[in-house]
């Protein structure tokens, strides 16, 4: 199945080498246009109507977030493309959309390439740029923020605040929502620590993350545990109870 591009970077180079590599390693994909701004990017979006975009973050005057907020429709899947920027990479790790750090690695752009296919034969909706785009235009208002969360099946978007906890098995994380729910995630629990972190999270045990908001007691015996509002209790590893007692406030 044959994919048009569009890749929207300022920097000539690098457009010249994601091209380049594309044609070497993912031939389906055909690059009808680039752009070196925001707003040519816009324009060159109205006129090729692409399958596939590859968009650069950092660019000057408007942003590759900044293009995408002004833009009414986006029915073309993305693939950002940047260097390391910390928001930047936790707004997208947050809506689990597919991204490539500078310099490209030729396999991590196969298997976004392959996904973004995927998604487009099947004509899923691109609910994680919907999310991405709701997060960064509403960066105060945490308690609004979805983060989303990819099974086998599908990426589920779920409040961060109906997260009561995270558990470990292996490189799958389990998600415990307020009302009983479960989602297997297939990822390791240790890229969702430092994502939870600025939401009130603080990760006790190096199987377990729990959420301050559903934290009923501090638990003295057998060297400390925490006992959740809905009766779960969870362990606290010995190196980290000063942290998680200093995070309760907890004398």
């Amino acid at each position: 199945m044959r994919i048009n591009a569009v890749i929207i970077d300022d920097e000539v180079n690098n457009i010249d080498n994601l091209t380049l590599l594309l044609a070497r390693y993912c031939q389906e994909v055909d690059v009808v246009a680039t752009a070196t701004s925001g707003e040519e990017g816009k324009q060159t979006l109205q006129g090729f109507k692409p399958d596939l975009v590859f968009l650069d973050i950092q660019m000057p005057g408007k942003t590759g977030f900044d293009m995408l907020r002004e833009l009414n429709e986006i029915d073309f899947e993305v693939i950002f493309v940047t260097a390391y920027d910390k928001f930047a990479i936790q707004a997208m790790k947050f809506s689990a959309v597919d991204y490539l750090l500078k310099p490209i690695n030729v396999g991590e752009l196969q298997s976004a390439v392959g996904r973004a296919q995927k998604r487009h034969r099947l004509k899923l909706q691109n609910n994680q740029l919907e999310n991405l785009i709701s997060l960064i235009r509403s960066q105060q208002n945490k308690e609004e923020h979805r983060i989303g969360l990819t099974t086998l099946k599908e990426t589920r978007f779920v409040k961060t605040s109906q997260v009561t906890r995270c558990e470990a098995s292996n490189n799958y994380t389990t998600f415990y929502l307020d009302g009983g729910e479960q989602i297997l995630v297939s990822k390791p629990i240790y890229e969702y620590e430092e994502l939870l972190t600025g939401y009130e999270f603080i990760r006790c045990h190096q199987s377990h993350i729990i959420n301050k908001a559903f934290v009923k007691s501090w638990m003295k015996e057998y060297g400390g545990y925490i006992l959740l509002s809905d009766g779960t209790e969870v362990p606290v590893s010995r190196n980290k109870k000063d942290a998680v007692k200093e995070f309760l406030k907890i004398s």
